[in-house]
């Protein structure tokens, strides 16, 4: 029996064993070949074509998809589900207690608000991306052999692109060249991880003991790395020479999109990863329905004002059902009658009028300080907007409230997390006094120097 069993799991093991080889091997690496090798006017098919474009998108509707999304959204919001069915059940004209069109007025004026305000700022993200689209850089052209400019949107993995001091990186660029002795970029992460001290990136090392100036005709090697993944710090991958060799490459190699190139001039680097797939759009979950910690409190009061709203219902209900049991027979006061006019049973009569109480009582929870509510939101971000006091004269810019909602959240502080002191106070060093051959130099809090006046006390 024990041989049968070895038998029956070296069998077992030996089928998984041949299932693993015939099931194809996912592919973990990315080929990135240079674009200027493929001639699409000669019918070359370039092997970069099946990754992304450089464009980029981070709107959240469609045309199709704005109104079934967005009001899923606001759904989530307890209290307009509410006033929906109560909106609808007052068209029964069997419980009805109001007139139906003017029950559906206050819901409509809700979420028509909140769904213009979202469309608004949808449409402030397109205008966003439109601009970043539409900014430039330069591309190396096989056709005129230099660097020439052209949109971010236009960019490809496999393009030389030349980047200067003070740009901001289009894509997440191989460095090859570097104009600093050292063969060193600075570069700025501000916008990655807030940190405003410069970063040190130097190029590949096969490229290090270049004499003359990264001429990229004369580039042939090709680049095996992973896949894309937001993980900012990790890069690994090789870099394939004509000859056979290959170079390691590593995280310091790499400019990240978004980053700042600071202290150098020129610099030099082959795409390799654009648009979506860069590591800064796959840490950007997309836009998101953002909730104030008064929604989330409001949906917990709207959900106990329904219980006690259904309790009161039910009292009543029950209430009546026993007045129709004991005097059924002499017509109550509180009698419930069909749409055509015959009297309804029991169980029917205690159903409509519980339905009918929903109604009646629905003051309980006031759709008008909902609409209040929305009022009060679109004036204080108005008031926001034009606050002089929120204004930045030196890059002409205002403060932007792009969530409406997010004003309920002012002044609700609960933590401060800070991993260094520095980071509360401001570390800066202020001219006030010099001495110079017994002379001494003042300077006041306006920037003007005072006139000198001699000091003996430090006579050097």
């Amino acid at each position: 029996m024990a041989r049968d069993g070895e038998d029956t799991g070296m069998a077992k093991a030996s089928k998984a064993k041949r299932q693993r080889k015939k099931r194809p091997k996912e592919n973990k690496t990315r080929t990135v070949h240079a674009n200027i090798h493929y001639d699409n006017a000669k019918g070359e098919e370039n092997p970069n074509r099946h990754y992304a474009s450089n464009k980029i998108k981070t709107t959240k509707y469609t045309v199709l998809s704005f109104l079934p999304k967005n009001l899923f959204e606001q759904f989530h919001r307890f209290a307009n589900v509410y006033f929906v069915f109560i909106a609808l059940l007052n068209f029964v004209p069997v419980v009805n207690a109001f007139q139906p069109e003017l029950a559906l007025v206050p819901v409509v004026f809700i979420l028509s608000v909140t769904a213009i305000k979202d469309l608004w700022e949808d449409y402030r993200r397109h205008r966003s991306d439109k601009e970043i689209n539409h900014m430039d850089c330069l591309v190396y052209s096989r056709e005129g052999k230099r660097y020439v400019e052209k949109y971010w949107k236009e960019l490809r993995v496999g393009d030389f692109i030349q980047l200067r001091c003070n740009e901001i990186l289009p894509a997440d660029v191989l460095l090859l060249s570097s104009s600093d002795p050292d063969r060193l970029c600075h570069i700025e992460t501000a916008t990655l991880d807030g940190e405003t001290n410069l970063k040190q990136r130097q190029i590949v090392r096969s490229f290090f003991d270049l004499d003359c100036d990264f001429d990229p005709l004369k580039y042939s090697s090709i680049i095996e790395c992973e896949k894309p993944n937001n993980d900012l710090n990790r890069f690994r991958g090789y870099i394939i020479h004509r000859n056979g060799r290959r170079d390691a490459l590593h995280k310091e190699n790499l400019l990240l999109r978004g980053c700042t190139v600071r202290n150098t001039e020129e610099a030099v680097g082959i795409v390799v990863y654009a648009g979506h797939e860069t590591k800064a759009m796959l840490n950007n979950n997309g836009p998101r329905y953002k909730r104030s910690k008064l929604e989330r409190r409001m949906n917990v009061d709207v959900c106990w004002c329904v219980v006690i709203l259904l309790v009161m219902c039910l009292f009543v209900a029950v209430g009546h059902g026993l007045w129709m049991y004991q005097y059924g027979d002499k017509r109550p006061l509180f009698d419930v009658l069909s749409p055509e006019g015959t009297d309804l049973s029991l169980m029917m009569s205690v159903l409509y009028l519980f339905l009918t109480m929903i109604i009646v009582f629905q003051v309980l929870i006031p759709i008008s300080l909902f609409v209040s509510i929305e009022i009060v939101k679109i004036c204080q971000v108005y008031f926001i907007h034009q606050d002089m006091e929120l204004y930045d004269e030196e890059t002409d810019s205002q403060l932007q409230c792009r969530a409406l909602n997010i004003t309920e959240d002012l002044g609700q502080m609960q933590y401060i997390f800070s991993d260094k002191t520095g980071t509360l106070t401001e570390n800066k060093m202020v001219f006030r006094r010099c001495t110079v051959a017994g002379v001494e130099y003042s300077h006041d809090a306006n920037g003007e120097f005072n006139r000198p006046t001699h000091n003996t006390r430090f006579p050097f």
